[in-house]
């Protein structure tokens, strides 16, 4: 591979069996230069070749919204209670089951042949499934919810054909089945779960992937399209897309916001002194046998003014669902914060992996999305390769593990990679330090153009593909020479599909998986006789 020399030649090239007559793209770089020489030991910003400053992380609040807390049973009092419960808890299993059965039976029945499920129930479907709403309300009633009080009433469906509440426990949507049998917009994974998935089958729900653009979009539209006619039921969604512990709202899925309807919010609380009957943190079945063994459960339920939206909220979703949280934290006299469901499947997926404290690697998700635009699945990935890393007790990793994650070689260049993403600068880097700092390198506007100009330089035989000898090439500039097995350790990073070559695809695909490598490639766009703060080339695509 020759040394780049002028960094104005192009640097995508034609295939060899282009006719002349097809358009030529072509990608310049024109006054990118930075002092380096062919080991790069330079104190600069490794990224200041995409015109990336250093970052700020932005602030964590104390509160953790998904926290049970009281996890254990702890106490004399509880002791004794969950002692003297047992024989009642039996009695309340019994209850439970009985319901469960008769409701699944009666739900059955009102779903036999009805095949036309995208228009509204017929009404002698939905006189049948009274029946499971009063199993539901024995349901109710076996986990010791013998009263439940009521502040409010639901509005007519033709005023406010939208209703949001918040989501504490899985004893929210039981209670609104039994009390609205209401249309839900629900996981497509609870189709397949026993009994739950048939029961709100004939709620009409809508399903939804949220992982999935296309998904979000055809639930949005089904929305709109049953909010806008009398004839279905009132639709409930949970803006927050995942329970917590009631202490706080997170943010808010903007779903229900877009079709502009007039909407009314539900508050729900549990007051409590020794269980907290939320279910954050906290497997299902321990939740179940602590509510099981309680003298009695409390449940408020509270329906607030219908809350429309003005000419302007017609055209924001973001600034009604704004609105809407601002007058439920304000009946529930708490916070908004900027949490959201990513937050918890993170959370989750850390606890999965044995993190003593999984709550130190919510970051917030909201404020990271607002900011960088980075979607959940990408964020979920990120979180795989900083577990990879072995975090200590703190939730933190240090420099050998990252470096040992990224197939890095110990050198300067790698270390300061590391120190750019350590923003607290103690030799320790946090996952919202790893999470931020990769989505502002993915975010910078060169980033893309820089990969593709990368590739083509490391392809020194054109042939498109990179092989292991023009991997090692590529990389000696920035890295020092590097053994086989650093080499073949980069190599099996970059080769996805594990072919034993490099293509493009594979190369730009791992550079955003992994946007901090980018920096083992900035020898290629840089000269020894410019001034390291104007560093930043411009990429221009000509025809």
């Amino acid at each position: 591979m020759s040394t780049v020399t002028d960094l104005k030649t192009p640097l995508l090239r034609r295939p060899p069996s282009s006719d002349s007559d097809v358009p030529e793209f072509i990608l310049n770089i024109d006054n990118c230069s930075i002092p380096t020489n062919t080991q790069f030991e330079s104190d600069q910003n490794p990224y200041g070749f995409l015109g990336s400053t250093r970052f700020d992380v932005p602030g964590s609040t104390t509160v953790d919204p998904f926290r049970n807390h009281t996890p254990r049973i702890e106490g004399v009092y509880e002791w004794v209670k969950v002692v003297l419960c047992v024989p009642i808890a039996l009695i309340r299993l019994l209850l439970f089951g009985l319901c469960l059965l008769i409701g699944y039976v009666a739900t059955k029945t009102a779903l036999q042949g009805w095949k036309d499920k995208q228009n509204p129930m017929p009404k002698w479907r939905c006189r049948v499934m009274w029946i499971t709403r009063m199993c539901t309300r024995g349901i109710l009633f076996s986990f010791g919810y013998h009263w439940i009080n009521r502040k409010g009433k639901p509005a007519p469906r033709e005023i406010a054909p939208i209703l949001v509440s918040n989501h504490v426990s899985y004893i929210d949507p039981i209670f609104y089945f039994y009390e609205l049998f209401p249309t839900i917009v629900a996981s497509e994974s609870h189709d397949s779960m026993p009994f739950v998935g048939t029961i709100i089958r004939a709620m009409q729900v809508i399903y939804v992937n949220r992982f999935s653009h296309q998904s979000r979009k055809h639930a949005v539209n089904e929305i709109k399209r049953k909010a806008s006619s009398d004839k279905f039921p009132r639709l409930l969604l949970f803006p927050e897309g995942t329970t917590t512990n009631g202490r706080s709202l997170i943010n808010f899925q903007h779903g229900a916001f877009i079709p502009g309807y007039p909407i009314q919010p539900i508050v729900v609380r549990y007051p409590h002194v020794h269980f907290d009957q939320s279910w954050g943190h906290i497997s299902l079945g321990k939740l179940m046998f602590r509510m099981f063994t309680q003298f009695h459960n409390f449940m408020e339920i509270e329906y607030l003014p219908i809350v429309s939206p003005s000419e302007f909220d017609k055209e924001s979703a973001v600034r009604f669902a704004e609105k809407t949280g601002r007058a439920m934290a304000r009946a529930l006299n708490v916070v908004q914060t900027s949490h959201s469901f990513v937050d918890y499947l993170i959370l989750s997926k850390a606890a999965d992996s044995g993190q003593e404290n999984p709550s130190l690697f919510v970051v917030e998700m909201a404020k990271i999305h607002q900011l960088y635009h980075l979607s959940s699945s990408d964020a979920l990935d990120f979180l795989d390769r900083f577990l990879a890393m072995n975090p200590d007790s703190s939730g933190s990793v240090k420099f050998q593990d990252f470096s040992r994650v990224l197939r890095l070689k110990p050198c300067n260049l790698s270390q300061k990679m590391f120190e750019f993403i350590d923003v607290d600068k103690n030799g320790k880097v946090t996952f919202k330090e790893f999470l931020v700092g990769s989505a502002h390198i993915l975010n910078q506007p060169l980033f893309r153009r820089a990969c593709e100009a990368a590739f083509s330089e490391s392809d020194s035989d054109q042939d498109y593909y990179i092989s292991i000898q023009e991997l090692g090439a590529s990389l000696m500039p920035a890295m020092g020479s590097l053994s086989d097995d650093e080499v073949h350790g980069l190599f099996d990073l970059f080769d996805g599909d594990g072919d034993g070559r490099i293509s493009n695809g594979d190369f730009v695909n791992c550079l955003q998986r992994n946007p901090l490598l980018i920096a083992l490639f900035s020898s290629h766009f840089l000269h020894s006789d410019s001034d390291p703060n104007t560093s930043a080339g411009v990429l221009e695509e000509t025809v």
